[in-house]
C-alpha cells in the first residue's frame, strides 16, 4: 500500500500504536513529508542511520527564528510575549550559546552525583507505595506514582524548596502543547502560560534571597553576573520544571505497558533485580517517551537523504522508528532483555543529547524495581486497548494506568 503525502500523523489508532505505520515509512525511504493535527506539514525521519546523521547534522539549527512563514503560519507556537520569554531554553538555542547554556546544567546532572542520590530516590519510591492502603488491590499508577515521583526527584535535584515544590501544578506541563489561536481552549491554555510565568518568577525571586547550592541558585546567580539574560533563565527553569519530569512520567507508564504484555519478562526481572540497568535500556528503545524530536531548520535549500527540503520548512526525527529499525536491532518489535545490539535513540543524539539521561535512567531504575518488587502479580487492570494514549504531538506514554496486583510489599519485607 502506498503512502499518502503527507503521512497524517495523529488519530487515537495512531497514538496507540505507531510502529506499523513507521515500518512503511522506514521500508519507503528515511523522510517523508507529514501532516500533525495543527495543520503543518513537517519532513520526518524514519531509519536510525538516517536519524543518527540528521540529530548531528550541523546544516540543521534548532532556533525558532529559522522557521519559515508557511511553517509560522500553522505551528500553533506558543504566544507572545511568553514565546520570546520562555522559549530560549536549550532546546531552541545553537552554538554558541547552546554550549554556554549547557555548561551551567551539566554538573548537576553528571552521573556520579545522580548515583549518590540514588538511596534518597529510593526512599522518594517507597513513601508513595507506602500510601497506598495495604488492603488495595488496584490502582491507577500515574495518579499515585508515575506523575508524582519524577517531580519529587527533580525538585531535589535542581534544589526546588519544598514549599514552592508543593504548590506546583501539574496542568503547567501542558503547555509544551501550543493551543492554536482559533481553539476554544485558547484562552484557558493561555491563563496556565501566565499561572506558570508567575510561578517561575516566584523561583528566581526566592532563589536569589536563598540561593543555596542547587541548579536553581546557580542559574539565578548566572543572570545576576550577566552569563544569562532574564528571558533565558526563565526559558531554562521552565525547560527544567517541564522536561525534566512528564517525559519520565511517560517513560514510567509505557515501560509498564510493555512489561505487563510480557509477564515473563517481569517475572524475571523480579528474580533477577541486577538485569534492570539492561531492562531500562532495551524498554527506552522498544517504546520511547521521546516519540518525535523537536523541530529543526535549514537556513536554505538543501539536500537531505536524498530530497530537496527547502529552507524553514520543519525536520523532525521519529526516535520511535529509528530505535525498531531491523537494520539496527534484529527482530525490533520483540522485547529481549539480552538485547546486546548497542544504544537506543530514546535521548537523541548530537549535541542536544539529553543532559538528564544519567538522571532518567536511574529515575527508571528505581521506579519499575520499586514497582516490580513491591507489587506482586501486578497486570494490567484494563484490556490494553482500553488504554488511554496521551495525544502529545512529540510525546508517548498513557494518562492513566489501572493495574491490579496483590497486597502492596512493606519494603521491610525485601529479601
Amino acid at each position: 500500500m502506498s503512502l499518502p503525502d503527507p503521512v497524517p500523523l495523529y488519530g487515537p489508532e495512531y497514538k496507540r500504536d505507531p510502529y506499523p505505520l513507521y515500518a512503511r515509512m522506514r521500508e519507503a525511504g528515511p523522510i517523508h513529508r507529514v501532516l500533525f493535527p495543527s495543520g503543518v506539514t513537517a519532513w520526518l525521519v524514519t531509519g536510525h542511520a538516517a536519524a543518527q546523521r540528521t540529530l548531528a547534522d550541523p546544516r540543521l539549527g534548532k532556533n525558532h527564528a529559522l522557521g519559515n512563514d508557511r511553517w509560522r503560519a500553522r505551528a500553533s507556537i506558543m504566544p507572545e510575549p511568553q514565546h520570546s520569554q520562555l522559549q530560549v531554553h536549550l532546546l531552541h538555542q545553537d552554538p554558541p550559546k547552546h554550549t554556554a547554556m549547557r555548561q551551567l546544567v551539566t554538573d548537576a546532572f553528571a552521573p556520579r552525583r545522580m548515583e549518590e542520590l540514588r538511596p534518597r530516590f529510593q526512599q522518594m519510591a517507597d513513601a508513595l507505595l507506602d500510601a497506598i492502603p495495604a488492603e488495595a488491590d488496584g490502582a491507577d499508577l500515574v495518579r499515585c506514582f508515575a506523575a508524582r515521583f519524577p517531580f519529587q526527584v527533580l525538585a531535589e535535584v535542581i534544589g526546588l524548596p519544598p514549599h514552592l515544590a508543593a504548590r506546583f501544578r501539574r496542568e503547567w506541563g501542558k503547555v509544551v502543547a501550543p493551543v492554536g489561536p482559533a481553539d476554544p481552549g485558547r484562552p484557558a491554555y493561555e491563563a496556565l502560560l501566565r499561572e506558570l510565568q508567575g510561578y517561575i518568577a516566584e523561583i528566581v525571586a526566592d532563589r536569589r534571597e536563598h540561593p543555596g547550592d542547587g541548579l536553581l541558585g546557580r542559574l539565578v546567580l548566572a543572570r545576576d553576573e550577566g552569563e544569562l539574560t532574564q528571558e533565558e533563565l526563565d526559558s531554562m527553569i521552565f525547560q527544567l520544571l517541564v522536561a525534566g519530569q512528564e517525559p519520565v512520567t511517560n517513560q514510567i507508564t509505557t515501560a509498564l505497558v510493555n512489561l505487563m504484555r510480557h509477564p515473563e519478562a517481569l517475572e524475571r526481572l523480579r528474580a533477577e533485580p541486577a538485569l534492570m540497568p539492561r531492562a531500562v535500556e532495551e524498554l527506552m528503545r522498544l517504546d520511547s517517551a521521546f516519540e518525535l524530536t523537536t523541530w529543526r531548520f535549514l537556513a536554505e535549500d538543501a539536500d537531505l537523504h536524498g530530497t530537496r527540503v527547502p529552507a524553514g520548512d520543519s525536520v523532525i526525527v521519529s526516535l520511535c522508528a529509528a530505535n525498531r529499525d531491523p537494520e539496527r536491532f534484529p527482530d525490533p518489535d520483540t522485547l529481549d532483555l539480552d538485547r546486546a545490539q548497542g544504544p537506543h535513540l530514546g535521548f537523541g543524539h548530537g549535541i542536544h543529547f539529553c543532559p538528564g539521561a544519567a538522571l532518567a535512567r536511574i529515575e527508571l531504575q528505581v521506579a519499575l524495581g520499586t514497582l516490580i518488587r513491591r507489587l506482586p502479580g501486578l497486570r494490567l487492570a484494563v484490556p490494553d486497548e482500553e488504554l488511554s494514549w496521551i495525544p502529545a504531538v512529540l510525546g508517548r506514554g498513557t494518562s492513566e494506568l489501572p493495574v491490579a496486583f496483590e497486597r502492596p510489599v512493606c519494603p521491610r519485607s525485601r529479601g
